[in-house]
């Protein structure tokens, strides 16, 4: 028998709250989501490709020069634009996304972070991810980069995967060869428990992984790490280098 294919994810949340303050001098005045790579901001970015996977509502969390970006995504149609306000607090990537789940519905969503880039083939990664995500086996699935291959990135990496996917932490190893790449399917549900206020989501990534329900896709294409002003020129670089090879 065939197994029946996951249904689209209609539903994002792009978090854009943070203060970048590793990009500082630029992101005194400028959001982060903001600064543009390759003629485009990161946002769009982000945004584009959730777009080009089907993904039609998408809410933005706003915290840091809010307005700025408010208005930047404020013409944006496609997909359709929800701002989750901030400003009152910075709640970091987990309390940031149960603050916005009424604005999400009850299915699966993206969680994506606002600076996340990737050179990408034929193949949108984000519409695999959604293809892969089964609730029955899964809490959370994460993007995944390949540490050696990847642009800009100097860390000793973050998860190891088993062969059916399932993720554990580096630990005391020396490395592991995949880097989370900022993008995760997860589901309202899975937030039940969670305090309130401020936590990260690697809180949700734990609990996943004590019940052995955390999987990984590992991405097609190039991923690029851009945290401080140095690291642009080469981001910028890769990512002129890969969109020449799909010309």
């Amino acid at each position: 028998m065939t197994e029946a294919a996951s249904p689209p994810i209609r539903r994002a949340m792009v978090l854009a709250a943070g203060l970048g303050q590793r990009m500082r001098p630029i992101t005194d005045t400028l959001p982060k989501p903001l600064v543009r790579i390759g003629g485009k901001a990161m946002l769009d970015h982000a945004l584009d490709r959730l777009a080009e996977a089907g993904v039609e509502e998408v809410v933005v969390n706003v915290h840091h020069l809010a307005g700025q970006i408010e208005t930047h995504v404020a013409g944006r149609t496609s997909p359709r634009i929800v701002i989750s306000d901030e400003r009152a607090a910075l709640l970091e990537t987990g309390g940031g996304t149960k603050k916005a789940l009424p604005l999400l519905g009850d299915g699966p969503f993206f969680s994506v972070n606002s600076d996340t880039l990737w050179s990408e083939t034929d193949v949108s990664n984000l519409a695999a991810m959604a293809r892969a995500w089964d609730p029955a086996r899964m809490d959370m699935l994460l993007l995944l980069a390949r540490r050696e291959t990847s642009v800009g990135f100097t860390g000793a990496g973050d998860f190891v995967s088993d062969d059916a996917g399932r993720l554990i932490r580096r630990g005391q190893a020396a490395s592991a060869p995949y880097i989370f790449a900022g993008v995760s399917v997860l589901t309202p549900a899975f937030f039940a428990g969670t305090p309130d206020g401020s936590f990260s989501l690697n809180l949700l990534f734990d609990r996943a992984i004590a019940t052995g329900r955390l999987f990984g896709h590992v991405l097609e294409g190039q991923w690029l790490h851009i945290g401080a002003p140095h690291e642009i020129a080469p981001a910028e670089a890769a990512l002129a280098a890969a969109q020449a090879l799909d010309a």
